[in-house]
């Protein structure tokens, strides 16, 4: 499969990731000191413990989908359900519900504090 996606247009009805530009510091040591920044050590560094933590609470996940002309990229807002190893379960507004695969996750916003321990 051609992976050149400036060949394919994005369908989804979402808006389009942004490439957002940074400076990529290998050596973590110098990192900067952000308070807002919480460390998660243990088994705490997997998403899967985090999503079982914040069952019950709202959050968007951002996934993608590169092999599919329909599904490009996708946001999938509601409240987690359930959890596991290499999932999500997600109940949107409509009473739809979704198992979303983490392989395809980007990233998750969550529309509160969120419990980490």
């Amino acid at each position: 499969m051609n992976n050149n996606f400036d060949t394919y247009p994005n369908q989804s009805t979402d808006p389009p990731y942004q490439n957002f530009d940074y400076d990529y510091n290998p050596n973590m040591n110098n990192a900067p000191n952000n308070n807002d920044t919480v460390p998660i050590s243990g088994d705490m560094d997997y998403a899967e413990n985090i999503l079982e933590l914040n069952v019950g609470k709202e959050a968007s996940f951002y996934m993608s989908y590169s092999d599919s002309l329909e599904w490009r990229d996708r946001v999938f807002t509601g409240t987690i359900i359930g959890a596991g190893r290499d999932y999500a379960v997600v109940k949107d507004s409509e009473n739809h519900i979704f198992l979303l695969w983490t392989v395809y996750l980007n990233y998750v916003e969550f529309r509160e504090d969120i419990t980490l321990r």
